[in-house]
């Protein structure tokens, strides 16, 4: 199984090691179609035209031309799908009016990008009767976490494959959980990147993921070369606080594509061993680990009120004792479920806001889309991302 890790240290850096597989480096503009599909060991073209993409947990798949209709799930997915160009065809996802309210405050420093998720399916637990109304082309979904659902066992699985379309999709590398006991077997942790450059073989976009893996190895190196050392990092924890009476913490070095925007900074994780990712503490549990950095999980979506929180921390006779509150370093973050575009932003985001001294200060957010920041201080090319996004292949 892969470890989920997203930078290393020493050796060559990502935009050394980095293989192309075409003649586009990033921010070139994409000229013709990708003739790459089957140049790699997980996507192999058939004499026939047919072509298959290999994944845990479904194996190798097969294809005869790319997916047009997209049932997604989880976010991580749809992103993955928006980031190749293809977000408007999807037709499913979960939760899609909160996710495309808060995908639209990413969207709008991308110069003529466009997203709209809004009436879509909500598909956390899809019943059989809208998948067979759906018709979809692909399930960008993990068949091992639907099966996982009390609504459907193997055989449903199995027959949504073969009579609408296939499963490719991964779930349990979000955090590297156990999946249902009948997939363990075939089951293989991915890094959110790593994933995605299988689901762009799928759509036989491999010029597109080249160009934004580039773009994010380059956003790596830049970490790495600047990240201060292991005594000047602060302590922080991200928090659900929706409700500060009882808080939803999530450890920062649990591996998986949850963390992929906050593990490259190494910040210290201030929780205590005995706390686990996904679990409530109260205020005084808070103060106990009273982290330097508070990160607000979902406080960039435009329904999350980040003033408020942050006066209700200050009201509080507990919470304002926290460092993080005393020092105005309680930050907004958006979401855990990320594509690779969100994936970009939020570790620009978490970078600005655990070392504004070395990679720029995060403007103080309290409403609206992802702040403006001075050019000479983005650690990534919108224009370049848009381009990959927005250009016909």
């Amino acid at each position: 199984m892969n470890d989920d890790t997203d930078g290393t240290t020493g050796g060559p850096t990502r935009r050394e090691t980095l293989k192309y597989g075409g003649a586009l480096a990033a921010g070139t503009a994409l000229a013709g179609c990708s003739e790459l599909v089957g140049q790699s060991d997980n996507g192999d073209t058939n004499s026939d035209g047919t072509y298959s993409v290999t994944m845990a947990p479904m194996g190798e798949v097969s294809f005869d031309s790319p997916p047009e209709s997209i049932f997604t799930r989880l976010t991580h997915h749809a992103g993955m799908a928006f980031a190749l160009g293809r977000g408007d065809d999807v037709n499913a996802m979960h939760a899609p009016e909160y996710y495309d309210q808060l995908w639209n405050q990413f969207t709008e420093r991308l110069p003529g990008v466009t997203l709209d998720w809004t009436g879509l399916y909500s598909s956390w637990d899809p019943s059989k009767e809208k998948l067979y109304e759906l018709n979809s082309d692909i399930h960008l979904a993990d068949p091992a976490s639907v099966n996982a659902l009390d609504s459907k066992d193997a055989s449903d699985i199995e027959e949504i494959r073969d009579t609408i379309a296939p499963w490719f999709g991964n779930k349990f590398s979000d955090r590297h959980g156990k999946p249902p006991a009948e997939w363990a077997d075939r089951y293989e942790y991915y890094t959110l990147w790593e994933m995605f450059e299988k689901v762009a073989q799928v759509f036989r976009e491999e010029e597109r993921y080249e160009a934004l893996a580039e773009i994010h190895a380059n956003l790596l190196d830049t970490i790495e070369e600047d990240l201060p050392p292991e005594q000047e990092r602060p302590t922080a924890v991200l928090a659900g606080m929706s409700d500060i009476d009882s808080i939803y913490v999530y450890t920062l070095d649990t591996p998986g594509f949850l963390t992929a925007h906050v593990r490259p900074l190494s910040p210290i994780g201030a929780l205590s061993d005995d706390i686990s990712s996904g679990d409530t503490i109260d205020m005084e549990g808070l103060l106990e680990a009273d982290p330097d950095v508070l990160f607000s999980l979902g406080g960039m979506h435009p329904g999350t009120d980040i003033t408020g929180i942050r006066s209700s921390l200050q009201n509080d006779s507990v919470g304002r004792e926290l460092s993080a509150v005393q020092n105005d370093r309680v930050y907004p973050q958006g979401a855990r479920y990320q594509g690779p575009i969100l994936n970009l932003f939020q570790l620009e985001m978490t970078a600005k806001q655990l070392y504004p001294d070395v990679f720029g200060t995060w403007p103080t957010y309290t409403e609206g889309p992802y702040p403006e920041i001075p050019e000479d201080e983005q650690l990534f090319d919108r224009q370049k991302v848009a381009d990959v996004i927005t250009e016909d292949g």
